[in-house]
């Protein structure tokens, strides 16, 4: 990832934090919605957060020390589809947007989801130039549909 990436993704989830803090507080006066969807909420939270660590732990020990070669990962959910940590971020946002239950949140979901559909169907077609013998058949984000 190249460092002006880094930096848009970084100042993308500073101002998405403090603008949805902000918008809880302007919410507080709101009634509360009438199915609570917290516990939920963070229940996939975690399993997105924990899933997105365990994504990157499988992709950090691709390389070995002063290596630069390029290995198509194997384990967790890379069976399945290119981009698994994508994948389970969303799973995340979509806890934070069942915790708040805001339009602010489930846009910013939604933003991110796409976002991130974009970013793993680049992702498919670089695997698919880089290494002749990846399966075409992997999906980029969802299992069986994307």
């Amino acid at each position: 990832m190249t460092l002006d990436t880094m930096i848009i993704i970084l100042f993308s989830y500073l101002f998405l934090s403090s603008s949805l803090i902000y918008t809880q507080n302007l919410n507080q006066e709101l009634l509360e919605p009438w199915i609570d969807l917290k516990y939920p909420g963070i229940v996939l939270f975690l399993i997105g957060i924990s899933g997105d660590f365990y994504h990157h732990f499988l992709l950090s020990k691709l390389r070995t020390k002063g290596s630069k070669d390029y290995k198509v990962p194997k384990r967790g959910l890379f069976e399945l589809v290119i981009c698994p940590h994508y994948l389970v971020e969303i799973l995340g946002f979509l806890g934070i947007s069942l915790i708040s239950q805001t339009l602010y949140s489930f846009s910013t979901t939604l933003g991110t989801a796409l976002y991130l559909m974009a970013r793993s169907f680049a992702a498919k077609r670089w695997y698919i130039s880089k290494f002749e013998d990846f399966p075409k058949e992997v999906n980029a984000l969802i299992p069986c549909v994307f």
